[in-house]
């Protein structure tokens, strides 16, 4: 399953009779290819995203990993080094950018003794496992949030779900300082397990989901950030599972049900 078909399967869980809220709790996603796409479903939902005034696609996956950027960089050293040269720079064109960008936690997590690369660090950590003879499974990790991101109130991320957004903060609750009720992180945290097979897999923790605004960009940011991994780390991409605390399909159901049901204009021209 691509990551087209394993979003519309997710609505399709949310969007039944019972539940007018359009929303679960503890919801998980499993996508085998997450890089790949059905190219009749994207067009469709690019098409209703750009009527109703949401950013694009190609916009929320980005926050997660700059595919163009990556196309163009040598080796994730490079590409680590380009995006911190640019960091400054998106992070002033855009308010939402102010406090960071998921890939910008990526590349350099503010860590006790200075800004960590988590990409070119885990790539080097499980190409190494890979080659060895007993390679661990379940010892690569990488963090997005942080005890010391300042709350916002914002609704730019995944619990505001904002409209035209290109990218959105990344703060974390801090124990009797925050006690807003959004602005936090929306993804917490990403871990990767290698199987015997030299096989990658992936498990993202979200606190929130909003399936029209964030959910599929999301999903292939993450695949796209799973097959550079395993390209560069020499092994096998493989399964993305996403757990959201709380997912919903927010906005008009209207406009989304087409897209869903294969009812779209494209289909029908």
């Amino acid at each position: 399953m691509n990551t087209s078909l394993a979003w519309k399967a997710a609505c399709l869980e949310l969007d039944v009779p019972g539940n007018p809220k359009r929303d679960a709790f503890h919801t998980v996603v499993r996508i085998k290819d997450a890089a790949a796409e059905d190219p009749q479903l994207r067009a469709e939902f690019d098409r209703m995203r750009e009527e109703k005034g949401y950013a694009p696609i190609e916009t929320v996956a980005n926050t997660l990993f700059p595919a163009q950027l990556a196309a163009v960089s040598r080796t994730p050293a490079d590409l680590v080094r380009r995006y911190q040269e640019m960091y400054p720079r998106l992070r002033r064109i855009d308010r939402a950018n102010a406090t960071g960008t998921y890939f910008g936690r990526i590349a350099a997590y503010p860590g006790t003794d200075g800004p960590v690369d988590q990409l070119t660090t885990l790539i080097d950590r499980i190409r190494r496992q890979a080659a060895g003879k007993g390679p661990m499974s379940a010892a690569y990790e990488m963090d997005i949030a942080h005890p010391e991101d300042t709350d916002q109130d914002s609704a730019d991320g995944d619990d505001g779900a904002g409209l035209g957004t290109s990218a959105w903060s990344t703060s974390v609750h801090a124990a009797g300082k925050d006690n807003g009720f959004r602005g936090f992180p929306c993804l917490s945290h990403c871990s990767f397990q290698l199987d015997r097979d030299r096989v990658l897999h992936a498990v993202a923790l979200y606190r929130s989901h909003y399936m029209v605004a964030r959910a599929y960009g999301n999903y292939l940011g993450l695949g796209r950030l799973l097959a550079y991994l395993a390209q560069h780390a020499e092994v096998h991409p493989g399964s993305l599972t996403v757990i959201a605390g709380h997912a919903q399909i927010e906005g008009d159901i209207k406009a989304l049900r087409p897209v869903l049901q294969g009812q779209g204009r494209l289909q029908l021209a």
